[in-house]
């Protein structure tokens, strides 16, 4: 099988050596960072739109994710210990089939990093408006707190963090990880907290019937909360950044998985069984939930006996709303600071993955060059960083919180599956290469990650559905109209061959 413009895995690993970033970061902050990715919107906020879907199945969403996604990062672990360079997906795709389909995933990564970063950024402002309101009795006007689809101007709060967390980058790797490792112990400490509290007051009622929806919600919350889990290949892109990663990588990426894995399944026991999922639910659209989901979306109607609607207080800080409802309003209040407090720690994983995946595509000159200036100071590509932040920004300020996350998913998808895809490819066109992380089992778990990633891409929404292709094309339109005349691979006018076979010493 010949592919156009491949760049051969020892070349990817010579560029990265001669032009490379500082590496500082140790097994436990690379964990942290995936940690830190993984533990956010999906948990604190999409649990609701999960539930609505999928009532008590989504214990089941979350562990079809989860599964699709290990089988992903253990595709990624082999690669990532071959090639200890930054670009994830982007980097692996380029050096197995080519150039073409490389920026295509790269492309791709936009709608997972930019957009996913712009998503929690948006999830982080309504818990700090709630927790103003809760804690200060100060009601921020929703026209500056509320996308123009949700009735307001743009998403003032959603800006503000994201520009601060698009200088705290720019500072440097270490700092910004140092300060990642701290929000993830927050974050980590209020789920606790949240489990302890609400698992041992929930009703066992409330899980009967367990699939209210059956296969097609369970699958269709699923696809939603797969953003819940996207953060853990953030791992891989700063591979070039990490001490020892053949050994860290591979460690960092399951460990901070399976971690998440868990804690998701501790707090999706303790919100189906609370209060508010006692009762069915009116939807906004006028339709009826069954028992068992969580009414916490605006406009939601608690129906009593009788027949007849009540409005019920929702919220978008769901975990915390989850807690007040049980009695514990100051334990809420606390969860809502936690998440305030925390939530950037994601959007600060997304924003530092999407600018190693455009340093990456600038340094192979399918992007300006200048995108991948380093600061001669804190040595990090500060003018990507500060470019990313700006579109990251502008997304949050007009688009909600749903729609982004939908978008996000089906970039991440086809990302993950070209992994899957690139890891099948090597095995048969350079099967001696060394591989200080071999993957076991990998002719069944890698089509399981493909065949996974796209049952979960056909259950999102139309319009995300949609949005995958439209992007490509767009994308595709810029390649041929700029990257493809200046790529480094392209100039030489000659077409590096895939990797033959080598000795294991090589």
């Amino acid at each position: 099988m010949k592919f156009d413009r491949v760049k051969s895995l020892d070349v990817i690993i010579a560029t990265s050596k001669k032009k490379s970033l500082n590496r500082s970061l140790g097994a436990f902050q690379l964990t942290m960072l995936g940690i830190g990715g993984i533990i956010g919107t999906g948990i604190f906020v999409l649990t609701s739109e999960a539930a609505q879907k999928a009532g008590p199945g989504m214990m089941l969403s979350f562990i079809l994710a989860g599964f699709i996604c290990m089988c992903a990062a253990i595709c990624y672990c082999e690669l990532a210990s071959m090639v200890p360079a930054a670009g994830s997906a982007y980097t692996y795709t380029y050096a197995v089939m080519g150039e073409r389909l490389a920026w295509m995933v790269g492309w791709a990564l936009i709608l997972e990093y930019a957009i996913g970063a712009a998503a929690v950024a948006s999830s982080w402002s309504g818990y700090m408006v709630g927790l103003v309101r809760n804690l200060l009795h100060v009601d921020i006007s929703p026209l500056w707190v509320n996308s123009p689809q949700a009735g307001g101007y743009a998403n003032l709060p959603a800006v503000v963090i994201i520009l601060m967390i698009t200088w705290l980058l720019v500072l440097g790797t270490t700092e910004s990880a140092r300060a990642n490792a701290i929000l993830v112990g927050i974050k980590v400490m209020a789920l606790t907290l949240f489990a302890v509290l609400a698992i041992p007051v929930m009703n066992t009622s409330h899980f009967t019937p367990f699939m209210p929806t059956g296969i097609t919600g369970m699958a269709g919350a699923a696809a939603s909360i797969f953003f819940a889990y996207v953060g853990f290949d953030a791992v891989s892109t700063a591979a070039e950044e990490t001490e020892n990663p053949q050994r860290n990588v591979p460690l960092a990426l399951i460990a901070s998985l399976g971690f998440c894995t868990a804690f998701y399944l501790l707090v999706a026991l303790g919100a189906i069984g609370s209060p508010l999922g006692a009762q069915p639910v009116m939807a906004a659209d006028g339709s009826v939930l069954a028992p068992g989901t969580l009414a916490l979306e605006h406009r939601c109607q608690t129906i009593v006996a009788g027949g007849a609607p009540t409005p019920l207080p929702c919220s978008h800080e769901a975990l915390a709303h989850i807690l007040r409802s049980i009695g514990w309003n100051r334990v809420g209040n606390l969860i809502g600071l936690a998440a305030t407090m925390a939530l950037p720690s994601v959007v600060l994983m997304m924003i530092f993955g999407q600018t190693r995946i455009f340093f990456t595509m600038a340094r192979d000159g399918l992007l300006p060059a200048g995108l991948a200036r380093i600061h001669s100071r804190y040595r990090t590509p500060h003018v990507v960083t500060i470019v990313t932040g700006i579109g990251a920004a502008a997304g949050a300020a007009f688009l909600p919180v749903g729609t982004l996350a939908d978008y996000s998913n089906s970039g991440t998808l086809f990302a993950f599956a070209m992994v899957a895809i690139s890891v099948l490819i090597l095995r048969r066109t350079d099967p001696m290469r060394a591989r200080p992380f071999r993957a076991p089992a990998i002719w069944v778990i890698a089509p399981l990650a493909i065949l996974g990633c796209l049952y979960l891409y056909l259950s999102l929404d139309l319009v995300a559905i949609l949005v995958l292709p439209a992007w490509g094309m767009t994308g595709l339109a810029i390649y041929y109209g700029y990257g493809r005349a200046r790529s480094h691979v392209g100039r030489r006018d000659t077409v590096i061959p895939c990797p033959q076979k080598q000795s294991r010493d090589s």
